[in-house]
C-alpha cells in the first residue's frame, strides 16, 4: 500500500450519490446488519472487532448511535479509550486493549483504539519516531494475534472530515444548548494541531495496513453511515456462518 495523501481524498460523497436513495439502501443494510449479527451470536465461532478513528467532531460517537441501532445489545460491546489510568499505564501499551478484544459471537466497537498511542503521543512528542516504530509493529502483531488465533475480523475506519466542517461542528458545540454537553476545550487545542494529525495518520495507514484502512468521506452524516454499514454487512456476509443444529446425544 502507497502513502495516503489524506488532503487528496474528498470527505464528501460523490455528487451523483442521492442522499434520500442512500438513506433507503441505509435503512436496508440496517436490517441485513440485524439477521446477520443473529447468525454471528448464535454460531460464535468467528467475532468482529470495529475500530473508529478521526479527529475530535468527525461523528464517531453519531456513527456508533446508527450504524448499531438495529443490532441485539446482547451481541455488542463498546469500548473507548481516553488517557490510560495509573494501573494502565504501568504495564504496555496493549494490556488495557487486549482486554477488549471481542470473544466468538461479539462484536466489539472500539471508539478509538490502540492507534492512540502512535497518534496524540506523537503529535505531543509524549512517543518518540524509534519508540512509534517499535509500537506499529507490535500493533501489526497484534492484529494479526487477533485474527488469525481468534477468528476475530477487523474492520479500521478513519472518519475523513474536512478541517472547515470540524470548525462548524466544534463551534456548534459553544452555541447550540443540545450540543454544549459535548464541549471540551481540549478539543479546541487539538484542532490547531490539524497538520499534525494528518501526517502522523497517513504514517500510520502507510504502516499499519492490515487490514487495510477504510477512509469514510465524513462531512455527511449519511454518507458516512452507509459506508460503514456496507462495510459491515459485506465482512458479516463474508464469513458464510450458519445456525448451529441441534446436537445429537451419543448412544
Amino acid at each position: 500500500m502507497g502513502m495516503i495523501h489524506l488532503a487528496e481524498i474528498s470527505t464528501r460523497a460523490p455528487k451523483e450519490l442521492e442522499k434520500s436513495k442512500t438513506k433507503e439502501k441505509s435503512a436496508e443494510l440496517l436490517t441485513e446488519i440485524s439477521d446477520l449479527q443473529n447468525l454471528l451470536y448464535a454460531s460464535s465461532t468467528n467475532s468482529l472487532l470495529v475500530i473508529l478513528q478521526g479527529m475530535d467532531a468527525s461523528g464517531k460517537d453519531g456513527a456508533i448511535r446508527s450504524v448499531f441501532s438495529s443490532v441485539n445489545p446482547q451481541g455488542i460491546s463498546v469500548s473507548s479509550f481516553k488517557v490510560p489510568t495509573d494501573i494502565e499505564a504501568a504495564h504496555d501499551f496493549l494490556w488495557r486493549i487486549h482486554q477488549h478484544t471481542p470473544a466468538k459471537g461479539m462484536i466489539q466497537v472500539f471508539n478509538r483504539s490502540h492507534y492512540e498511542d502512535i497518534l496524540i503521543t506523537r503529535v505531543h512528542k509524549w512517543c518518540d519516531d524509534k519508540t512509534a516504530v517499535k509500537r506499529m509493529k507490535a500493533i501489526n502483531d497484534f492484529e494479526d494475534l487477533v485474527q488469525q488465533h481468534n477468528n476475530t475480523s477487523i474492520l479500521k475506519f478513519y472518519l475523513h472530515i474536512s478541517h472547515e466542517e470540524q470548525k462548524e461542528r466544534l463551534d456548534e458545540r459553544v452555541h447550540n444548548p443540545a450540543k454544549q454537553w459535548k464541549y471540551n476545550e481540549g478539543d479546541l487545542k487539538e484542532a490547531d494541531h490539524w497538520d499534525q494529525y494528518m501526517k502522523v495518520y497517513e504514517e500510520c495507514m502507510e504502516n499499519c495496513n492490515l487490514p487495510p484502512w477504510i477512509i469514510v468521506p465524513s462531512d455527511q452524516n449519511w454518507y458516512k453511515e452507509y459506508i460503514i454499514l456496507k462495510n459491515i454487512r459485506d465482512a458479516l456476509l463474508g464469513l458464510k456462518l450458519s445456525f448451529p443444529k441441534i446436537k445429537k446425544k451419543e448412544k
